[in-house]
């Protein structure tokens, strides 16, 4: 399993991700072909060794011709530039969803939705190159795993289209919500709303570096050059000959002896809508034998605090338990089964390149069988014989 793990040691931005992975051994050929997919005019793309006390990394840049007119951009116009290039679908993938949460960010401290947010600085071209050649970067590394270290945080203020604001932005604050930060006392922004989305969107475990053996160590250069303190994202690249994907799982969970049962399922409800992977009850006997639930729910570890805030809020609980923990999984793929009763979608898990499970999708299956009348066993087990032949 290949490992990427971004250390925020001097904070992180578009262009200093970028500078890393080339670092790394992403091809810069590639992601200048890639981005003339784009209708985007007015630039040009570089690349350079640059040192920063006395380390060498790789400086992308971006230039944009000053006679050219950028306009503003909404998220629609930004993903359909992404929709219509013909990137490589991980890759697309990635660059949707890294935009998609940088206007959710935006919408959220200007009190509007997504869809009217103006992108100024993150819509300007040379952010929309940072993250999809980000995307493109990783895609061709082969990564199936992602770590950060803790991320340093800059201080004093930014010059912004909005004014003069704090350092980091309230959009990046806002992004970095369920990572990992510490205060680095450099008063300069350390942290770009862009490189804020970008880790966020790769990472959830802000835990430090894992284990594993170094394949490949690059420096993306930022912008200044402080001589006490380099101005570089490091990357480094590892493997692990574990089969298994691991990644960090939020667990919360409280035990309730006094609710009425029937609000359990606004409780649920309300959970999952909130980006709850999963929730559960497991019935207990608690003091003077009462009996009760303990109500568990699994997170990403970004979406810990509006889950403790809908527990606190919606059951008679007084607190909860959290705890971050290992989750080692399969590498799954999802394949779509043609049975004589209609298409249905199958997921396969693998250790390495062996097969360890195939599960038909239940909902798949359900609905074919009751748009064709059979019992769902029938669809089920056909699509889970059709799967075993393809994996």
């Amino acid at each position: 399993m290949k490992i990427c793990y971004f250390d925020c040691f001097s904070g992180i931005s578009g262009d200093m991700t970028v500078g890393a992975l080339l670092d790394c051994g992403a091809d810069f050929g590639v992601i200048r072909d890639e981005m003339r997919k784009f209708n985007l005019k007015g630039y040009s793309l570089s690349r350079r060794k640059q040192k920063r006390c006395g380390i060498t990394g790789t400086k992308f840049s971006v230039k944009i011709d000053p006679k050219s007119r950028q306009p503003h951009r909404h998220l629609h116009d930004i993903l359909e530039l992404i929709q219509n290039a013909d990137l490589p679908e991980k890759a697309r993938t990635d660059a949707t969803a890294i935009f998609r949460r940088l206007a959710r960010a935006e919408a959220k401290i200007h009190r509007t939705t997504a869809a009217k947010i103006h992108f100024h600085e993150v819509g300007a071209v040379d952010s929309i190159i940072d993250i999809v050649a980000t995307a493109v970067a990783i895609n061709s590394l082969g990564v199936d795993k992602f770590v950060s270290s803790p991320v340093a945080l800059g201080g004093g203020s930014v010059v912004c289209h909005h004014g003069i604001l704090p350092a980091p932005a309230p959009a990046t604050m806002e992004l970095l919500g369920g990572a990992k930060v510490y205060a680095s006392g450099q008063k300069r922004e350390l942290v770009t709303p862009t490189g804020a989305a970008i880790v966020t969107h790769y990472c959830s475990d802000f835990s430090g570096i894992p284990e594993m053996s170094v394949r490949r160590v690059g420096y993306g250069a930022g912008s200044y050059d402080d001589p006490r303190r380099p101005n570089l994202l490091r990357i480094v690249i590892g493997e692990t000959e574990d089969a298994f994907l691991r990644d960090a799982i939020q667990v919360i969970e409280t035990n309730v002896d006094d609710m009425n049962p029937e609000f359990y399922d606004h409780i649920f409800r309300r959970l999952f809508e909130a980006g709850a992977l999963d929730v559960y009850l497991v019935p207990i006997y608690m003091k003077k034998t009462r009996p009760g639930n303990i109500l568990t729910v699994l997170a990403e570890p970004k979406d810990k605090r509006k889950l403790v805030s809908i527990i606190l809020d919606e059951t008679t609980t007084f607190g909860v338990r959290t705890y971050v923990a290992e989750k080692i999984m399969l590498s799954r793929k999802t394949v779509k089964v043609r049975t004589k009763f209609g298409e249905v979608k199958v997921k396969i898990g693998f250790a390495g390149e062996k097969v360890k499970t195939i599960a038909p999708e239940y909902d798949d299956c359900l609905r074919v069988a009751e748009e064709k009348g059979v019992p769902v066993k029938e669809v089920f087990g056909e699509a889970l014989a059709l799967a075993s032949k393809k994996a």
